[in-house]
């Protein structure tokens, strides 16, 4: 009787390693040096112990302030982020590890240009972003998978692009020129960052297709904003998707399909059963998601015509 031979796990990271590599330096090559301070109008700026903050004093309001408190607590959870990173791909000393370590230390820019942008104009108060980042990064954050390279993969490819388009809009919701050229700014980051882990993931594609399409309909059918677990999210998370900051309809289409079509998930061929179930049960999802994005859009323009007519 032949004895049965051994095949060790696959080692992804180490079949990568030259794809990352590769995409490091691309990413080195179209990064761009930036400094937060540039981006600061510190002549608003005025002592608190002399004039403490009040509520009359932010130049921006309402869903604007609950934005951009949103942004900056998930930006301020970092510590977490780079935990979570550094268990999914911080491996030897080559271009997994250097990844991990630039990708932490331009996210550290975020948020910083925020709070200090937030504090010096007085547009939220210092006290309670204070208290919301001693509550974020208690709480941490914790990736169900995260031993799984190929979920982490999908996963911050998802997040960065959502966090990106989150970022963006509410700049332009805040119409405040300032936040609007930081928000821009840090967009910029998010999508190089996207694009990362998005090509590492085509790349991951290549050597096992099934595991693939296993992992990304995980992480869509599964998927948390990275803000998930502040308090009070659920309901500051309703408020920005009834501005459209980000809402069921921008997770769909501009989140959501733009990286399944990238990497062709509809179009894989000879996939193994179970990815072929998988598959089949991420497009019903996705109907199903296209279906509640319909009837949210819906429900809010009702609520905003009723708004419009007891306004006028």
């Amino acid at each position: 009787m032949a004895t049965p031979t051994f095949s060790p796990p696959r080692d992804l990271l180490t079949e990568l390693e030259p794809a990352a590599e590769a995409f490091l330096n691309r990413h080195l090559g179209m990064a761009k040096e930036w400094f937060p301070h540039d981006y600061i109008p510190y002549s608003l700026g005025r002592d608190f112990d002399k004039e403490p903050w009040t509520p009359d004093q932010p130049r921006i309001s309402g869903v604007a302030q609950i934005a951009f408190e949103v942004n900056l607590l998930t930006e301020d959870n970092l510590p977490s982020y780079h935990r979570e990173i550094h268990r999914m791909f911080g491996k030897g000393d080559g271009a997994w590890i250097n990844w991990v370590n630039r990708w932490t230390a331009e996210e550290g820019r975020h948020g910083i240009v925020l709070r200090d942008y937030l504090v010096v104009t007085r547009n939220i108060d210092p006290v309670a972003l204070e208290r919301g980042r001693m509550n974020q990064l208690q709480t941490a954050y914790n990736h169900d998978d995260g031993g799984n390279v190929l979920r982490g993969l999908a996963y911050v490819a998802f997040q960065e692009l959502a966090t990106r388009i989150s970022h963006r809009n509410t700049g332009r919701y805040s119409s405040d020129p300032v936040a609007d050229k930081i928000m821009a700014r840090i967009a910029a980051d998010e999508n190089l960052h996207m694009v990362f882990y998005r090509d590492m993931l085509s790349e991951a594609m290549k050597v096992d297709p099934s595991a693939a399409v296993h992992a990304i309909a995980d992480e869509i059918m599964d998927f948390e904003m990275p803000g998930y677990g502040m308090v009070n999210f659920t309901r500051k998370a309703a408020q920005m998707a009834k501005a459209g900051i980000y809402d069921l309809r921008v997770h769909h289409d501009d989140v959501v399909w733009p990286l399944l079509t990238h990497w062709g998930v509809f179009e894989l061929e000879n996939l193994d059963p179970s990815a072929e179930v998988r598959r089949n049960e991420l497009r019903a999802f996705l109907t199903d998601l296209d279906a509640q994005a319909s009837r949210f859009e819906a429900k809010r323009a009702l609520i905003l015509e009723r708004e419009a007519a007891r306004a006028g």
